[in-house]
């Protein structure tokens, strides 16, 4: 083969796109004296709700916060089952135990990868109370198929979208289709907030309960109580949680959401080149998009077809480290963890979709801080990895 240059520097799995105005926010906030929940919360808050189209939104600390307390609105309690996917991030279902509740999981669609909306109604038994559909990797899941069959069975459905910012189902935004919708905003998602999240929802009953719960669960806000005209009377009207977000946070997702429309172009022009190049190699399968969604494209996908090389998954990551080329996996199937199998009796060979399709995945680096340069040369590097071990 041709002498290939490997990249001096190394190229981050992803980086957050950090710009003046993200930096110039944060110390206006440091500068106010809001330093927590306060005025900058209460105005991204309604930025969001407006923007994706719910009539309440709720930040929070994190999605598994409100992932956690969309659980609460459900009152899913022990002995209750929710059902979701394995293939998503543990907080899908540490959640769920976390209310003393059993996951029951479902295999996904091997097209979407995404839970798979035929094979739910097998798994409904009299203790169902929820259903978590996690909108995976920006992709939606099939929301008509599973309000039917939640309104069908009066099940609760909880929607995970720490992926789906941007993300629209059938020409409407992920949001306001569930009855609580769970958003990320870590270090590696589209909007980014360092840590943080929020859910959101059209029903009055959840956004009254859940704003006081998600703050020790007093009934007024604890910049109200301080700011002028406040009153430092106040209840606590159930034990409530510590998940506010701060301002420092709203600061940088007023940014962020700012500019969404602008980093969502970024990332479909490299997803669309790493389909381009990508689309064309045999030993490769690029990720599929269904024609209800718009693809967030929170991560890009292949799938190595291992048959047709000479060497694993595992040992194709380490080819592309040498790169200095930073991967990822998303994710290692909830039902292989050993809480999960300990707990619940979960197994190799429960979810044949899930467990095909994990053995053949990486993510590769997708993010608008990425150059054409870093987007080439990504392409060139998994060319000539598959090209020096296919069969």
């Amino acid at each position: 083969m041709s002498e290939f240059k490997v990249r001096e520097k190394f190229l981050p799995y992803c980086l957050p796109l950090i710009e003046e105005d993200e930096i110039n926010e944060v110390v206006d906030s440091l500068k106010s004296g809001w330093l927590s929940t306060g005025p900058k919360t209460r105005e991204f808050e309604k930025q969001f709700a407006d923007y994706v189209g719910a009539k309440y939104a709720i930040a929070m600390n994190s999605a598994t916060a409100a992932l956690h307390l969309a659980l609460e609105a459900a009152d899913v309690g022990p002995g209750d089952e929710v059902i979701t996917t394995p293939m998503t991030f543990c907080a899908s279902v540490n959640t769920i135990v976390h209310m003393g509740a059993i996951p029951v999981f479902v295999d996904i669609d091997p097209k979407t990868h995404c839970i798979d909306p035929k094979k739910i109604e097998k798994k409904i038994t009299p203790k169902t109370k929820a259903i978590v559909p996690v909108h995976y990797a920006g992709h939606s899941c099939d929301m008509d198929e599973i309000m039917r069959i939640a309104k069908k069975h009066n099940l609760f459905v909880s929607e995970d979208a720490a992926h789906a910012v941007y993300t629209k189902y059938k020409n409407k935004l992920i949001g306001a289709i569930g009855d609580c919708t769970s958003f990320s905003f870590y270090a590696t998602k589209n909007i980014c907030t360092g840590e943080g999240g929020i859910l959101t929802t059209n029903r009055d009953d959840i956004a009254q309960k859940l704003r006081e719960i998600s703050l020790h669960g007093m009934n007024k806000a604890a910049w109200n109580r301080y700011g002028k005209g406040g009153s430092w009377r106040y209840d606590v009207e159930n034990p409530g949680y510590k998940y506010n977000m701060t301002d420092i946070q709203a600061s940088l997702g007023l940014c962020q959401l700012s500019k969404l429309e602008r980093m969502q172009k970024r990332r479909e022009e490299i997803a669309e080149k790493y389909n381009k190049a990508f689309g064309e190699i045999n030993e490769v399968t690029t990720p599929y998009t269904a024609s209800y969604t718009r693809h967030a494209w929170h991560l890009y996908i292949i799938q190595l077809e291992v048959e047709k090389l000479k060497i694993d998954r595992d040992q194709f990551i380490e080819k592309l480290k040498e790169y200095n080329i930073g991967v990822s996996v998303h994710f290692i199937p909830v039902h292989y963890m050993s809480f999960y199998k300990n707990t619940f009796g979960y197994k190799v060979g429960d979810f044949p979709v899930v467990e095909e399709y994990f053995e053949k995945i990486i993510s590769l680096p997708l993010y608008p801080k990425m150059s054409d340069e870093d987007v080439q040369y990504v392409i060139d590097v998994v060319e000539r990895i598959i090209e020096e071990y296919k069969k």
